[in-house]
């Protein structure tokens, strides 16, 4: 069982930075891959990026591919989402999820963990 809270949200203007962090509780953090998910209101939830469980296999989505990295240390038990350049259209709730299933796949139905989110803003 993995739990899973994320923070760094907040407000911020267009073109401008945030980092979120998701930290994970359970020893079997390094057993998971980990994505990062988004839902503006009235839309679905989207896949942002996943991080497979060496860190050595990363994907992002097309809207956000070369201004957002993720990134994950097994050590701390953590799963990082640095967002740059960020637009108006960013703006959602920013969930972390785990996932077991292999391949690791860009479908929300397939993680098994999900955090509480924590909400983006960007301004324009």
């Amino acid at each position: 069982q993995v739990q899973l809270v994320e923070s760094g949200g907040g407000l911020v203007q267009a073109g401008g930075s945030l980092r979120l962090s998701c930290a994970a509780s359970g020893r079997t953090f390094r057993s998971y891959a980990m994505g990062w998910f988004r839902q503006a209101p009235g839309k679905e939830r989207e896949f942002v990026a996943y991080i497979v469980w060496s860190g050595g296999l990363t994907l992002y989505a097309d809207s956000v591919k070369g201004r957002f990295t993720i990134s994950r240390d097994n050590a701390k038990n953590t799963v990082s989402l640095q967002m740059d350049s960020l637009k108006p259209e960013d703006t959602a709730v920013y969930y972390c999820a785990a996932s077991t299933k292999v391949p690791v796949t860009t479908t929300p139905r397939s993680y098994e963990h999900w955090g509480q989110g924590t909400q983006v803003t960007v301004s324009s």
